[in-house]
C-alpha cells in the first residue's frame, strides 16, 4: 500500500526531472542559436615578385687546350729545360735532345748543295757556249740540246739538295722541343739521359691550358627545347659550387650544347666558358653547375604544401576570401621553384593560401587566418637538378 509520504517524494522527484529537462532544452537552444568560432588555419598571402628560374647539375671542368708534348725525332734525351707544374708560354723549350747527328745531317745536305750549283753553273756555261757554236754549225743541234738538258737536269737537283737542307734543318731544329701552347705543364715522364723516338706513344709531358677553361655538363632536353623556342641571343650566365661547398665568385656564360641526345640519358652535352683568372679552378675537378635560364617579372609563387591534386588531374588551393570563408580556387601550376609552385593561373597578388589545418576546413567554413613567413629555400630562384 502506498502512503502519503511516498506519494509525495514520487511527485517531487518528477518535478526535478522535468525541470532538468527544461533546463538542458534551453541550454542547447542556447549554444545553438550561438554561431560557431571560426577554425584557425595558417595561410601565406600570394605576392607578385621576380624570380629567377635556374637548372642545376653537375658539371666537370675542362681545359680550354691540351697539347702532348712527343718527340718529332729520335735521339738521347740531353736536359729538361722546364719545371714541373709550372707556367709555360708558347715557344718555350722543353727538352733539348742530342743534336750532333742532325747537325752532321745538315752539314752534307749543305755540302751536296754547293755540289750541285757548282755542277749547275758549268752546264749552264756549256750550254750557252753550246748555243752559239751551234749557230756557226760547230757543234750539232744534238749536242747543243743535250747541254741545255743537262743544265735543267743539275737546275732540279739545286732545288732537290736546298729541300734536302731545309728537312735536314727542321730535324735539327726538332731537337729542341717547345712548348706548341701557354698553361700549365704537368709532370715529366722521362728524365735526362732517357732515348726517345719519333713513333712513341708515351707523351714527355702534358701542357694545359686554364685561363680561360671549360666546363662540361648534361642538361635536359626540356630545358635546351625552352631555350631554343625562345630564340634568344642574350647570353646565358651560368655560376658554380665547388668541391667544398663554397660558391666560386666568378660567372661564366654558357657557350654552346650539342645537337644530339645521349640516347642513354635523355641529356645533351653543354659547354660553359670560365675565365679562371685566379686559377682557382682545375681540370677534372667536380662541380656543380647553376644555369640562370629566364628571369619572370611580377611571377605568383605559392607553397607547394598549399597546392592539392584532385582526382581529376587538376590542382586546386584552398583560399580564405576577404569575407573570411574558406573557397576552393582551381590553379594550374608550372615548374617547382624551391619548395613552391610557379602558378601560371589561378593565383593573385594578395590571396591567403592556407598552408596549415587543411584538414580542419573545408569549402564554406569560416576561417580564421594566421598569417605564415615564407620559406626562403632558394632566394627566388628555381632549380631544376640533373645528375
Amino acid at each position: 500500500m502506498v502512503t502519503n509520504t511516498q506519494l509525495k517524494r514520487g511527485a517531487a522527484f518528477a518535478t526535478i526531472c522535468c525541470v532538468v529537462f527544461l533546463v538542458g532544452c534551453q541550454e542547447e537552444q542556447v549554444q545553438q542559436a550561438q554561431p560557431k568560432a571560426p577554425t584557425k588555419v595558417d595561410v601565406v598571402t600570394i605576392k607578385a615578385e621576380t624570380i629567377e628560374v635556374k637548372e642545376t647539375g653537375s658539371g666537370r671542368v675542362t681545359a680550354s687546350k691540351t697539347a702532348e708534348i712527343r718527340p718529332q725525332v729520335s735521339g738521347i734525351l740531353q736536359k729538361r729545360l722546364f719545371t714541373e707544374g709550372s707556367t709555360v708560354k708558347e715557344g718555350d723549350a722543353l727538352y733539348q735532345i742530342d743534336s750532333a747527328v742532325y747537325q752532321a745531317a745538315l752539314a752534307s745536305a749543305k755540302a751536296d748543295l754547293a755540289v750541285a750549283n757548282a755542277n749547275a753553273a758549268s752546264l749552264k756555261e756549256q750550254a750557252e757556249r753550246f748555243s752559239r757554236l751551234v749557230k756557226q754549225s760547230a757543234v750539232s743541234k744534238q749536242e747543243a740540246a743535250n747541254a741545255v738538258s743537262s743544265w735543267k737536269q743539275a737546275q732540279a737537283q739545286i732545288l732537290a739538295a736546298e729541300a734536302a737542307v731545309k728537312a735536314a734543318q727542321i730535324n735539327l731544329n726538332y731537337t729542341k722541343i717547345t712548348a706548341p701552347i701557354s698553361g700549365i705543364i704537368g709532370r715529366s715522364t722521362v728524365t735526362e739521359g732517357a732515348l726517345v723516338s719519333a713513333a712513341q706513344t708515351t707523351a714527355l709531358a702534358t701542357i694545359r691550358q686554364i685561363t680561360p677553361l671549360y666546363v662540361d655538363m648534361q642538361r635536359p632536353v626540356t630545358a635546351v627545347l625552352k631555350m631554343k623556342r625562345k630564340s634568344t641571343a642574350q647570353e646565358i650566365p651560368v655560376n658554380l659550387v665547388l668541391e667544398d661547398g663554397y660558391p666560386y665568385d666568378e660567372q661564366g656564360k654558357l657557350e654552346f650544347s650539342e645537337v644530339s641526345v645521349d640516347e642513354t640519358t635523355g641529356t645533351v652535352n653543354a659547354r660553359a666558358r670560365f675565365e679562371n683568372t685566379q686559377g682557382l679552378l682545375l681540370p677534372g675537378m667536380y662541380v656543380r653547375a647553376t644555369i640562370i635560364t629566364e628571369q619572370i617579372s611580377d611571377a605568383i609563387l605559392a607553397p607547394q604544401k598549399g597546392i592539392t591534386h584532385q582526382p581529376d588531374g587538376s590542382t586546386a588551393a584552398l583560399v580564405v576570401n576577404p569575407d573570411g570563408v574558406v573557397i576552393t580556387q582551381k590553379v594550374e601550376v608550372g615548374d617547382a621553384i624551391g619548395d613552391q609552385w610557379l602558378v601560371r593561373s589561378g593565383l593573385n597578388p594578395g590571396d591567403k593560401v592556407i598552408v596549415g589545418g587543411l584538414q580542419k576546413v573545408k569549402a564554406g567554413d569560416k576561417a580564421e587566418a594566421i598569417e605564415q613567413g615564407r620559406l626562403d629555400t632558394t632566394a627566388g630562384s628555381g632549380t631544376q637538378s640533373q645528375d
